[in-house]
């Protein structure tokens, strides 16, 4: 009987999965939404009074977003605030909306790469993976890998799309 070899295995081709850069920390939001009058514009006043009263123990242990849904001119001393009390309770935050701040995160989680393990590396990177925003992942990823790896490519080992090669000096 003939051994199964497994080709991917003995190619030295390194896979990497977009999912591993995911947040594994809760993301939370503030919606300035809720703090307009009619839906319009903010109260310096209320606005402070909301700063000063809110529960901000509740955002520990988590990363926050802090955004308006509403079509809304927001100044930007209001996102200061919310920002500066979250510092206060050592809670990581970004302004945007859930999504915003997990490719913030995801970025981060890039950024903390060792370019060491991937030096003239073949890698792989998977396209399957739940993440918002797939194609700003695999975007950063690409810009923090290429200058080390040897090539990379898109997808499955078994159907790959060819993204980058370096030139042989």
């Amino acid at each position: 009987m003939e051994e199964i070899v497994n080709k991917v295995q003995k190619s030295g081709l390194v896979q990497m999965d977009l999912a591993g850069f995911k947040p594994k920390i809760a993301i939370k939001t503030i919606d300035l939404k809720e703090n307009l009058w009619q839906g319009l514009a903010l109260k310096e006043k209320d606005f402070r009074t909301f700063v000063k009263e809110n529960d901000w123990e509740k955002y520990k242990g988590s990363v926050v977003g802090v955004y308006c849904s509403a079509d809304a001119i927001i100044p930007t001393w209001a996102f200061m605030l919310v920002v500066s009390k979250l510092q206060e309770f050592d809670v990581e935050s970004y302004v945007g909306d859930e999504k915003e701040v997990e490719k913030e995160l995801i970025k981060k989680n890039i950024a903390a790469i060792d370019l060491k393990d991937y030096q003239d590396a073949k890698l792989i990177i998977k396209g399957c993976a739940d993440i918002a925003s797939p194609s700003f992942v695999m975007s950063e990823l690409l810009k923090k890998l290429q200058p080390v790896a040897a090539s990379i490519m898109y997808g499955e080992p078994c159907s790959t799309v060819p993204v980058f090669k370096r030139k042989k000096k």
